[in-house]
């Protein structure tokens, strides 16, 4: 007697790189609500009914695959050359050094978590997908992280007041913003390149 053959023929009417929550088990399937409120794999997607916390998961989620060592080092060894140059020139600011230590780190960290949209896990893919088609809203965390570190070198190195220290941590902040979104927009051709279908 001929068995009947239970292997389920894929689904023609599905897009090819749709995710369901067949195919994508487990927490994936969050993000994968998220992704298709947030337009799916249409660069033209409306994000209207994405909320802040569904975009801070989003953006989460593509600074997951962040080169974190190299972004450590290369953000170290700036603050290391900054301190000698003040010790050659007889001037120290471990403020100013720390500082832009901070910045390249966080640059480094955040340009390089999207600047590969088409490598890692599926969720990841989707977020640096997302990010690098809202670039300006992807650019806030990092810049947002930025200055949570900036805060208290401002506030404990430089010895300023807290509002002071707030201050010029959000001018450190900003400055993060700015450079991370344009960069981004610059890579904005790599997100649609890796779409389904070449969307």
């Amino acid at each position: 007697m001929a068995t009947a053959n239970t292997s389920a023929a894929p689904d023609s009417s599905k897009p090819l790189g749709t995710v369901t929550g067949d195919d994508d088990p487990g927490d994936n399937q969050g993000y994968s609500r998220m992704w298709a409120r947030g337009g799916g794999g249409h660069p033209g997607g409306m994000n209207d009914e994405l909320t802040r916390r569904d975009e801070m998961s989003l953006a989460g989620a593509a600074l997951r695959g962040a080169p974190w060592k190299a972004a450590a080092v290369a953000g170290g060894a700036v603050t290391v050359a900054n301190l000698g140059l003040d010790l050659l020139t007889g001037g120290l600011d471990l403020t100013w050094a720390m500082a832009v230590g901070i910045g390249l780190f966080s640059l480094i960290a955040a340009i390089g978590s999207i600047s590969k949209p088409d490598v890692g896990d599926r969720v990841t893919r989707q977020a640096r997908l997302w990010a690098l088609r809202h670039p300006w809203k992807f650019s806030l965390y990092p810049a947002l992280g930025s200055a949570i570190l900036l805060y208290p070198v401002q506030l404990v190195v430089d010895r300023e007041g807290v509002f002071g220290a707030a201050l010029d941590a959000l001018q450190g902040g900003v400055v993060v913003y700015l450079i991370t979104a344009i960069v981004a927009l610059m890579l904005r051709g790599r997100g649609q390149t890796s779409l389904p279908g070449g969307r």
